[in-house]
């Protein structure tokens, strides 16, 4: 069932016990926070982590939840954005706190516009680093009025793309690990010979990564 904390209604699944850290996936365009809450299972299948699936704050055409305008793929509108961007970043400090789960145990990932709420909640000038960033088919924003952060260190991060994906072209993919690998970003890449979608192969090599990766500061 849906809940709400803060102002973001959300799923959870709780861990199988005391969690040794959290995972947040954000949905794409249109979706809602059912729409990747079957992830969790696949990508913590342990249940090590407090898994957590977000809807987006806006109602908008065709249907469905969105995080903010599509003006031009790469470029998010930056009134929508940013509104949706201070006030994700409200809730997800809020539940980190409620949960005692800091932000160095905290994976962000998600899919299409998901991914690139990840990349800007993970990366944003001024937020804290997560344990991970996971981003599927998305890309990293460029918006007026929002600032990277790329200094040293930074955290591990997941991208798995489509080549021949004709939403958000592969090369948003790849200049995202351009910018990101020399920065010094420890970097899982993949690219598949599929459109916009979730490569079930590359979720079986996330599994492993993000078990070493979500809990590598984690005591025993």
């Amino acid at each position: 069932m849906s809940a709400p904390t803060g102002t973001i209604l959300h799923r959870t699944r709780p861990a199988s016990g005391e969690p040794e850290g959290l995972l947040v996936l954000f949905h794409g365009r249109g979706a809602d926070e059912h729409d990747l809450f079957g992830l969790l299972d696949a990508l913590d299948p342990q249940r090590r982590l407090l898994g957590v699936t977000p809807r987006a704050p806006l109602a908008l055409p065709p249907g469905g939840a969105h995080w903010y305008v599509v003006r031009s793929v790469g470029y998010p509108d930056p009134a929508t954005f940013g509104a949706t961007y201070a006030r994700v970043s409200a809730w997800l400090d809020v539940l980190g706190a409620e949960n005692g789960i800091p932000p160095e145990r905290t994976v962000l990932g998600g899919f299409s516009q998901g991914a690139v709420m990840s990349y800007a909640l993970g990366l944003g000038r001024l937020r804290p680093r997560p344990a991970a960033i996971v981003a599927l088919s998305g890309f990293i924003p460029v918006v007026d009025g929002f600032e990277l952060d790329l200094e040293r260190p930074l955290p591990p991060v997941a991208i798995g793309h489509g080549s021949l994906d004709p939403v958000i072209g592969i090369e948003f993919a790849r200049t995202a690990r351009a910018a990101l690998e020399p920065a010094g970003a420890p970097m899982l890449y993949r690219e598949s010979p599929m459109e916009h979608s979730i490569d079930p192969r590359f979720l079986a090599e996330l599994e492993p990564w993000l078990a070493a990766t979500a809990t590598s500061s984690v005591p025993g």
